[in-house]
């Protein structure tokens, strides 16, 4: 089976951890590419670059603001993500329960033996 383009997939998109980083500096506002630049310390053809992607899956927009172009995060493309995730939470969750109920065994051991 051929791998998804990842200019088609959300999830492929984020699989990259730049994009990532980029996604996270963006939460909760508005960006040039130069604030972008600054703030990651990369250059301004790889920042350009990694935005594109997430351009495409629709994870960012951008629009013009005079001869800049301001970017930041569609929150809402990120629920599928969000709901893929959730999934596992019940799993997680039962897992630290009986990670809890496995010390505690443990610890009454070691003060029966003491």
């Amino acid at each position: 089976m051929a791998r998804s383009k990842t200019t088609l997939d959300p999830f492929n998109a984020i699989a990259e951890p730049r994009r990532r980083v980029l996604i996270e500096a963006l939460i909760g506002k508005e960006l040039t590419v130069n604030q972008i630049v600054d703030l990651v310390g990369w250059n301004q053809p790889m920042v350009s670059k990694h935005l594109s992607v997430l351009k495409q899956v629709d994870l960012v927009s951008e629009r013009k603001e005079g001869r800049f172009r301001v970017y930041r995060v569609n929150a809402f493309q990120l629920k599928t993500i969000q709901q893929w995730v959730l999934q596992f939470e019940q799993f997680w969750s039962n897992n630290l329960d009986n990670l809890e109920e496995y010390l505690n065994v443990i610890q009454k051991k070691e003060v029966n033996n003491e």
